[in-house]
């Protein structure tokens, strides 16, 4: 879970990282008695769940005369689709560089993988794409508590000697808060010393009980209730729903789709062993989708038994098309009922994927 910006902040400055000092505000009014604190001159940023809120307009320039003003046209906005509901109000710092540091997971090693450039700030990924050899890598062994000075040296270069208990301390939050990525971006130096101008923090959904969460925010209200029902369940933005068991099974019907030039409107595995009760919870989530117009239904059985799909299938009872393709335990027992019902049946994967897109155009 990816926490907002006021939330990391508040976390690397427990570790002993300097942010700017600011305030958390839910409504213009609430500037109004930290405009003495903040002084003549200071930022407003939306807390979004959004990357790149500065190139959208989450983050304006204000002063003391018409800090109202603008935090109340920034309230009024909406972020890649996002309405602003809350603001983090911030001291502007005196920036004389800015620097990128990130801790994340490297997939290959399974260690924690510490990145660091002299070239930070919003075009990061312009640097990491054009210039690579610009940002400076360690992998760091997971036992270890803290980084060895030689890695911190191999990883500064000339960036001012400062920067390195901030590294260390931001390696101490990744491991400490289960994190998948610890970034600051940019660390900026100022004349009153280095400040983490902005922080981003993804929390490991494992481990959000022992980090004391009880819900997850970047799940929508649908991936909730997949969640509820034990499903894996991705919300993406296409017309035809899909529901299969197994990882493997479903991810090939959604490049089929895409192959065939349709779109997949999520990702569904109902797992092995769906009962009807189960099968009919998946095809109700998928067709509350309002983008979805046909849903394919793609199920081998196994342990899973296609009569139980069909029955949950047909107790579903949605408007939408649900196309099926049953293979395997009871097909027969599955078929029957399906036809019976009218529900259109087609014997390969192929097939049912090319009939949907059809019906999607």
């Amino acid at each position: 879970m990816k926490l907002r910006e006021y939330e990391a902040k508040n976390v690397i400055k427990e570790a002993g990282i300097p942010v700017p000092a600011g305030f958390l505000i839910r409504s213009a009014d609430e500037l109004i008695p930290h405009l003495g604190a903040l002084g003549d001159s200071f930022v407003l940023k939306a807390q979004v769940d959004v990357g790149g809120r500065g190139k959208a307009g989450g983050i304006l320039m204000a002063g003391r005369t018409d800090g109202i003003t603008i935090a109340q046209e920034l309230f009024g906005r909406q972020i890649k689709g996002l309405p602003v509901k809350e603001i983090l109000a911030e001291q502007r710092l005196d920036i004389q560089h800015e620097y990128y540091l990130s801790i994340t997971v490297d997939r290959s090693s399974r260690r924690p993988l510490i990145l660091f450039t002299e070239a930070g700030g919003v075009d990061i990924e312009i640097t990491a794409k054009e210039h690579p050899e610009a940002i400076r890598k360690v992998i760091a062994n997971p036992l270890m508590r803290e980084i060895p000075p030689f890695m911190i040296r191999e990883l500064l270069g000339t960036a001012p000697k400062e920067i390195g208990p901030v590294i260390s301390k931001l390696y101490r939050v990744f491991l400490e808060k289960d994190a998948l990525l610890a970034e600051i971006n940019p660390l900026v130096t100022t004349p009153k010393g280095v400040y983490a101008a902005d922080a981003k923090l993804i929390v490991d959904d494992n481990a959000l009980g022992r980090q004391g969460f009880s819900v997850n925010r970047d799940l929508t209200e649908r991936e909730c209730e997949a969640e509820k029902h034990g499903f894996s369940y991705v919300e993406l933005t296409g017309t035809i729903g899909v529901i299969g068991n197994g990882a493997g099974l479903t991810m090939s019907t959604l490049d089929l789709i895409g192959f065939y030039g349709g779109s997949a409107a999520n990702f569904l595995d109902v797992g092995g062993g769906a009962e009807s009760e189960r099968v009919m919870h998946a095809v109700r989530l998928v067709g509350s989708v309002p983008s979805v117009k046909v849903i394919v239904v793609n199920l081998l059985g196994g342990i899973t038994k296609c009569d139980e799909v069909a029955k949950g299938i047909i107790a579903a009872a949605i408007p939408q098309k649900v196309i099926v393709r049953l293979a395997g335990t009871n097909e027969a027992e599955g078929r029957a009922m399906l036809s019976e019902k009218g529900y259109e049946m087609l014997d390969t994967m192929d097939l049912v994927v090319k009939k949907a897109v059809e019906v999607a155009a």
